[in-house]
């Protein structure tokens, strides 16, 4: 009779925690910099408009992470031997079925929300398609524009989800900015994941040019952290705690080249990245020039 009761619950947390392990990885690297870039974009926050964008970021990116699972398994033995694919949790034909019903939800989820959402999550689905399907993963240009539009679209769905729908003035400078942002210096997530790569054929830029690609990542997170402060108006104090957070991250990438500390790296970038987001807030409020 316990195991009866207790069945339903313990089904529930099973795959409750699949769902969670399909994007695990992704709440510093796109659910929280997206969701703050929402908030930092628009002129008014309430709390209906936060619910629905919490909502709309997250089913997204379990949308973008089974799709993009199904088709990393070799890897992910390598790198994330956790998540529910490698470990066992879901097979690959149960992760297609998720993976093309999430597509129809998310669609029909963002018509009820306004037209310019619809079209980012479409935008979004195509994007993943390409990435995943058709195989510009395989190539570190391609690559790197998948990133960007996948981060683009992102923040347009999110940032007119918050905003009744439309994207505000600052929105769209910022959403240029990210873009140009994303595509410069994405490939920080990809220093940690070399070995798994490698086994998947992948030409990420840290495998194509293992010294080059560190000065240049120290170089970007320096040139961007400059150029945001002068971009959104930041003040002495402000300014210099972020290019400090810039330089300490960018530092980090250069001096320590073992796959333990790029992880630890990569998340001070999302740490930055997610600073970065925020910058737009200084647009309307002012409490950033100090």
């Amino acid at each position: 009779m316990t195991m009866m009761k207790s069945s339903p619950l313990a089904f529930a947390k099973h795959h409750l925690k699949t769902l969670f392990l399909f994007t695990r990885s992704d709440y510093k690297t796109i659910f929280f910099p997206v969701l703050f870039f929402s908030i930092a974009t628009t002129s008014k926050i309430d709390s209906f408009n936060f619910l629905r964008t919490v909502i709309w970021i997250w089913i997204h990116l379990l949308q973008a992470n089974v799709s993009n699972q199904t088709f990393s398994g070799h890897e992910d033995k390598i790198n994330k031997p956790w998540r529910p694919l490698p470990s066992g949790r879901v097979t690959p034909k149960q992760a297609r079925i998720l993976r093309w019903s999430l597509m129809v939800f998310c669609l029909c989820l963002s018509a009820v929300y306004s037209r310019m959402v619809f079209i980012a999550s479409f935008a979004l689905t195509i994007v993943e398609i390409v990435h995943d399907d058709v195989g510009f993963s395989g190539d570190t240009v391609l690559k790197n524009l998948c990133n960007v539009g996948g981060y683009s679209t992102f923040e347009l769905g999110a940032a007119c989800s918050m905003n009744n729908g439309s994207l505000s003035n600052t929105g769209f400078i910022a959403l240029t900015c990210s873009c140009v942002l994303i595509f410069t210096t994405i490939s920080a997530q990809d220093f940690a994941d070399v070995e798994g790569d490698k086994l998947s054929g992948r030409k990420t830029l840290p495998i194509v040019a293992p010294n080059g690609s560190r000065y240049y990542i120290l170089s970007a997170l320096l040139l961007w952290s400059y150029f945001l402060i002068h971009m959104w108006g930041l003040g002495p104090i402000s300014g210099g705690i972020f290019i400090g957070v810039g330089a300490y991250v960018g530092s980090r990438y250069f001096r320590f080249r073992d796959a333990k500390n790029d992880r630890l790296s990569y998340l001070l970038y999302n740490v930055w990245l997610v600073a970065a987001h925020t910058l737009p807030f200084n647009n309307s409020t002012g409490v950033l020039s100090r």
